[in-house]
């Protein structure tokens, strides 16, 4: 008689907003580049930021890309990973959701592989991942020229909407993981695409029933069991 094997869930949890408090975008460009160099570059791009906020998809991309060559342009990726670990532990100290680390835990305890999916900029979401315990993680990739500066593009594409599905689709398969069923943790449109590819979507946005992802259950309506 063969022995029925448990193959382990995968658990997807977006960062910003999901397993942490609010965005840390513009805290870790600030931390890296300064808030003066900051607050002139948001305020030259402030009616983009607030199409691109409005219109999502693209446009979102293209302007949040042009943030981040107007501020990261030139800066040296060395420097700059000594800095997204400093970054990544002050941010979990102050930011970490505790009710979504716990949901997060449990999965990692119940022998589920758990991973962090984010559009945020991966040199420290990666660190976050580590610390947390993650399997792995994927985020935006940001471009290092020959010189080793960063040159405020993306490596890729902004790990968001449908490209946050592929990616994650992709580390699955490279994890060798084919999992009876797929969690996935979310609190904005940004996360869409992939609650709606999960066998489980839980919404932790804090709006609730008027979010974005109201279609789907909150973290009370889908214990693990």
């Amino acid at each position: 008689m063969k022995q029925s094997v448990t193959v382990p869930d995968v658990a997807a949890f977006d960062f910003d907003g999901t397993l942490t408090e609010g965005g840390s975008v513009l805290d870790f460009l600030t931390t890296v580049s300064g808030r003066a160099k900051v607050l002139t570059a948001t305020a030259a791009l402030a009616p983009r930021l607030a199409h691109g906020a409005l219109a999502g998809g693209t446009v979102a991309d293209e302007t949040k890309e042009q943030l981040f060559e107007r501020i990261l342009a030139g800066e040296d990726a060395a420097r700059v990973e000594q800095v997204a670990e400093w970054f990544a532990r002050h941010h979990l100290a102050r930011h970490l959701r505790r009710d979504i680390q716990e949901r997060f835990d449990q999965h990692r305890l119940r022998g589920d592989r758990v991973i962090i999916v984010s559009a945020s900029p991966e040199v420290y979401v990666r660190v976050a991942g580590q610390l947390l315990g993650a399997h792995g993680t994927v985020a935006t990739r940001l471009a290092v020229d020959d010189r080793g500066a960063l040159t405020g593009q993306y490596d890729g594409a902004n790990c968001r909407g449908q490209e946050k599905l592929r990616r994650l689709r992709a580390w699955m398969v490279a994890d060798g993981a084919t999992p009876d069923r797929l969690w996935a943790y979310g609190n904005s449109r940004g996360d869409l695409r992939m609650l709606e590819a999960a066998d489980v979507g839980v919404n932790v946005g804090r709006l609730g029933r008027l979010g974005r992802l109201r279609a789907f259950g909150a973290l009370h309506d889908s214990p693990l069991g």
